[in-house]
């Protein structure tokens, strides 16, 4: 099968732009994932079609980036995100390129993105086109940038954010000049908006390795959102704290930010995840032995029953042993 391990809609589009006369090839994070094993999920594709040359070849194309290139064709077997060979040029805020230009080839089209792992190809037939060395970093464990790791962070600031997760989702190293660009770079962090980082520190937080956060907190990456008071054995507290937690965004966030202190509220997040990392007693509330009725029938009444009920899940968060009505009655006073 052509381009084996693809999903079949990928595989469709692929053939549509190289029968319409386009180069096209699967790039980036699903060779990656071929590569490793791993089964791709969404697939990107680069092409030497124009946006507009796209959005006419697929009916149901959806111009999620026109100006930088970006078409996305939903097919039954997952999105393909169909992008033009292009070349950037300046990046005032550090985020986004202020021009882009559709005259590269695909060498020059690869010269551009964030890791090498990340920049390679696949021609049909299943050769590997590797201009940068990512299936040597592939098998040396190893995130390291494209060329100049300093000119790398400085277009695109999220990137250092996702060096480090790439890390703790692979099992990877970060290349020592990668990982000292990102300490010099680190003040950019604050022009990345808060919504990417709590996708970046979500995704560490749920990985593997989820004490790879602290290597964003050493470097300085989350010092504009809050100042740590960072001891010696931070990674390996939060080894200990983290890794025997279930990998959910409740869970894990609440191990993270009690070990650090780290404040939710600092990051856009939804409020039922706030409200369960900030109050976790909330959740013992129906588990206490002494329900409702029988507060009402020691004399409490209305918001007297809530707050007692609140006070008493802090208690039994602090002593999960004594979950009993007797203890919980003199711990009342009652």
């Amino acid at each position: 099968m052509a381009w084996k391990g693809l999903h079949e809609g990928s595989v469709r589009c692929l053939r549509t732009l190289r029968g319409s006369g386009y180069a096209a090839y699967p790039v980036g994070g699903c060779v990656r994932d071929l590569l490793l094993g791993r089964e791709p999920g969404d697939v990107d594709v680069c092409t030497a079609a124009r946006p507009e040359q796209v959005m006419a070849l697929f009916d149901r194309a959806v111009p999620t980036g026109l100006p930088h290139g970006t078409v996305t064709v939903p097919t039954e077997t997952g999105n393909v995100e169909i992008t033009t060979f292009r070349r950037e040029g300046g990046y005032a805020d550090a985020r986004h390129p202020d021009t882009v230009s559709f005259d590269a080839g695909l060498r020059e089209d690869l010269s551009r993105r964030d890791f090498t792992v990340n920049a390679m190809a696949l021609e049909e037939d299943g050769r590997v086109i590797d201009p940068f060395g990512g299936r040597e970093d592939l098998k040396r464990k190893l995130i390291r940038c494209v060329g100049d790791p300093d000119r790398r962070f400085s277009e695109d600031a999220l990137r250092m954010f996702r060096a480090l997760r790439f890390c703790a989702q692979l099992g990877f190293t970060t290349d020592q000049a990668t990982f000292a660009a990102i300490g010099r770079n680190a003040h950019l962090a604050e022009k990345v908006s808060r919504e990417r980082i709590r996708v970046e520190m979500e995704k560490t937080l749920l990985s593997p390795v989820p004490e790879e956060i602290s290597e964003m907190i050493s470097v300085g990456l989350l010092e504009h959102l809050y100042v740590f008071s960072e001891g010696r054995f931070l990674r390996e507290r939060l080894h200990e704290e983290l890794r025997p937690l279930p990998a959910t965004a409740k869970d894990r966030w609440r191990g993270f930010c009690e070990v650090t202190g780290f404040p939710i509220s600092a990051l856009p997040v939804e409020r039922a995840l706030r409200r369960a990392v900030e109050h976790p007693e909330l959740e013992l509330i129906p588990t206490l032995a002494l329900k409702p009725a029988d507060l009402m029938a020691l004399g409490l009444e209305g918001p007297e029953i809530s707050e007692t009920q609140r006070r008493l899940a802090a208690y039994v968060l602090e002593h999960p042993g004594e979950n009993t009505r007797e203890v919980l009655r003199a711990h009342l006073g009652i």
